[in-house]
C-alpha cells in the first residue's frame, strides 16, 4: 500500500499512514488539478486537503486523472467549525465524499476545536459514528490543546491518532509533541517550511545542507521526520515536489536536531500565534 518512496507509520488504532503527504491548500480548479496529478505522479500517495479548502472537488479529479488506484492513494479532509453540531458533521462528511467521489476517507479531522462553541466533543462523537459506519478508516484533529484533547479522550474514550499543527523550526512544539507522545498520538506538520519563511536563509541550516549535500527545504523535512512527525510540504513545481520526497536517503546527526531546535522563536508575536487561538469557520 502507499508509495515505494515512502514509508509508513503505525498509528493507534493500528492502521498505516505514510510518514510524507503533500498539502493541497490553495491548489484549487484547473491548475491544482495539474498540480495534484504531478505530485501523485511524483509519488506521493497521501494528499491532505479540507471542506474549507474549496478543492475537495479538484483533488477528486486528481484522484481520477491520476489514474492511481484508490486503495494505493491517502486521503484526508477536515470538518468545518460551521458544522461541527452532531447531524451537521455526518451530512458534510458526506457531501465531501460526494465531491471527491469516494466512498470514505482515510483519515478525517476536525479541523479546529473552536472551545468557545463548545461543540467540538459533538463533532468527535460524529466522526466516531461516520467510522462505524465506514466512512471514515481513521480521525483525528487540528490545531488541538492538549485540554482539548483531554476532553475528547475522557468523554469519549476514543483517541485521535493525529493532531495536526503548525510545526516548522521557528515554531518545533516541543511540549506538545510529548504530550501527543505520551498518549500515542501523531504529529502532522502543517506549513513544515515556515510558509517560506526566513527559515530558508537561515544560516544554521544551510550550513547543514552544504554539509549534506541537500536543500535547505530537504533538511528541515528531514528534522521532521527526525522529530517522529509527519510533514505536509506544498509545492506546484514537479521538480520542487521530486525534492521534497527526497529525504530517505541520509540522517541528520543529533548536534544538526539541536541546533535546527534552537532556532525557535519565543518572542511575544509568536507566543500569539498559537493555531487554537485563532479560531476559523
Amino acid at each position: 500500500m502507499h508509495s515505494p518512496l515512502i514509508p509508513n507509520i503505525v498509528l493507534n488504532d493500528q492502521s498505516t499512514m505514510p510518514a510524507l503527504g503533500f498539502g493541497t491548500y490553495k491548489l484549487n480548479g484547473s491548475e491544482g488539478v495539474a498540480s495534484i496529478v504531478s505530485a501523485i505522479k511524483a509519488g506521493y500517495r497521501m494528499l491532505d486537503s479540507a471542506f474549507k479548502y474549496e478543492n475537495e472537488g479538484a483533488l477528486g479529479e486528481s484522484i481520477v486523472q491520476s489514474e492511481i488506484s484508490r486503495e494505493e492513494l491517502y486521503i484526508i479532509s477536515k470538518l468545518p467549525g460551521r458544522h461541527h453540531r452532531y447531524n451537521e458533521a455526518l451530512y458534510t462528511i458526506e457531501e465531501s465524499l460526494y465531491r471527491m467521489r469516494l466512498d470514505y476517507f482515510d483519515l478525517y479531522l476536525i479541523h479546529w476545536p473552536i472551545p468557545r462553541l463548545g461543540l467540538y466533543v459533538d463533532a468527535w462523537q460524529a466522526l466516531i459514528e461516520a467510522k462505524k459506519r465506514g466512512l471514515i478508516r481513521s480521525i483525528g484533529v487540528c490545531n488541538f490543546l492538549p485540554e482539548h484533547l483531554q476532553k475528547l479522550i475522557d468523554e469519549t474514550g476514543v483517541t485521535p491518532v493525529t493532531n495536526q499543527v503548525e510545526l516548522h523550526p521557528y515554531f518545533p512544539q516541543q511540549k506538545l509533541r510529548d504530550w501527543h507522545e505520551e498518549h500515542g498520538i501523531v504529529t502532522q506538520s502543517w506549513s513544515p517550511l515556515g510558509r517560506a519563511s526566513k527559515v530558508l536563509q537561515e544560516p544554521i541550516i544551510t550550513a547543514i545542507s552544504e554539509k549534506y549535500g541537500k536543500t535547505v527545504p530537504q533538511v528541515i523535512l528531514r528534522w521532521h521526520l527526525q522529530l517522529d512527525a509527519v510533514p505536509l510540504p506544498k509545492s506546484t513545481s514537479k521538480e520542487r515536489q521530486l525534492e521534497n520526497l527526497s529525504i530517505f536517503d541520509f540522517e541528520l546527526t543529533p548536534d544538526d536536531m539541536s541546533a535546527i531546535c534552537s532556532l525557535a522563536k519565543i518572542d511575544g508575536r509568536r507566543q500569539d500565534r498559537h493555531p487554537a487561538l485563532h479560531e476559523e469557520f
